[in-house]
């Protein structure tokens, strides 16, 4: 009986979420691009996990309680910071350093003083300045729709495969389910930096491998805010630094970026790592 009620759980968040979220998908896709309405469509579809994670807690007579809004353990948020920027910064680094990819030349002295408004900036000093807004204050803002995300997969999916699987189960499942709901945006929307089903097949990939380090963390910490704060960290480091100091030619796009082999390796790594220490999380009751 607990697995029937635990699948028809499931079975009902999905339902919901995939109902909301057909309307932004069509927003999104009738106005061929996420970058449609300011981003305003992107944003409302991320919030869609989170509208089916409540309504579903409504529907099943859940506390919203129930999603894991402690913050929990410090140490745990500061990791999930940390993993983004780690990955990042490692795989664009070794990137530039080999010549796979170059700096962007664009991103010039007068570039970054025309961006700050400041005056006259030396590049390093504009770069480096450019970095600390990233890190603080983008990712900040980033939160307010990773959070829509969160609440979903990792405040209610997540703990709700982990009642009735294994880790393992849990990660590649949610994993699946989190990148089939990207399927519609990558496909149809342009949402992968031209590399067409290559893209749609690495990214599903990243995301799958990145399942094993968010759940891990979500069990752990028994908080979805490590969610939050990784899947922000991970969106404006990558989107919002990285790429925008890349010149994107040739090779570039299939090997950096969101839709890169090259971060499909280092994730893979990762959650190798994670699955390893699959026996330090407990399965919520």
């Amino acid at each position: 009986m607990n697995l029937a009620a635990g699948r028809r759980a499931i079975l009902v968040y999905l339902l919901i979420t995939w109902t909301v979220s057909s309307l932004f998908y069509f927003l999104i896709i009738k106005s061929a691009g996420t970058n449609a309405a300011e981003g305003a469509y992107t944003s409302g579809l991320m919030w869609c996990p989170a509208i089916g994670a409540l309504l579903t807690c409504k529907y099943l007579g859940r506390p919203i309680a129930s999603l894991g809004w402690r913050w929990g353990q410090t140490r745990y948020q500061v990791l999930s910071y940390l993993i983004p920027l780690g990955y990042s910064t490692f795989t664009y680094s070794i990137a530039w350093l080999t010549g796979i990819a170059v700096l962007n030349p664009s991103q010039t002295a007068d570039a970054f003083s025309r961006f700050f408004g400041l005056g006259p900036l030396s590049r390093p000093f504009g770069i480096g300045l450019y970095f600390l807004v990233v890190a603080t204050i983008g990712v900040i803002q980033n939160c307010a729709t990773t959070l829509g995300e969160e609440i979903g997969w990792r405040g209610f999916l997540v703990p709700e495969l982990a009642k009735h699987f294994s880790f393992t189960a849990t990660a590649v499942l949610s994993g699946v389910i989190w990148a089939l709901w990207h399927v519609p945006i990558i496909v149809f929307a342009g949402y992968n930096m031209g590399t067409g089903w290559y893209g749609l097949a690495v990214v599903s990939a990243n995301m799958i491998g990145l399942c094993f380090v968010l759940t891990w963390l979500r069990l752990k910490s028994g908080s979805l805010w490590t969610g939050v704060i990784l899947h922000a960290s991970s969106n404006h480091f990558i989107q919002h630094f990285f790429d925008p100091m890349t010149a994107y030619t040739g090779r570039t796009k299939y090997i950096l970026g969101e839709f890169g082999i090259g971060f499909t390796v280092v994730v893979a790594v990762l959650a190798a790592y994670f699955w390893m220490r699959r026996a330090e999380v407990a399965r919520p009751q």
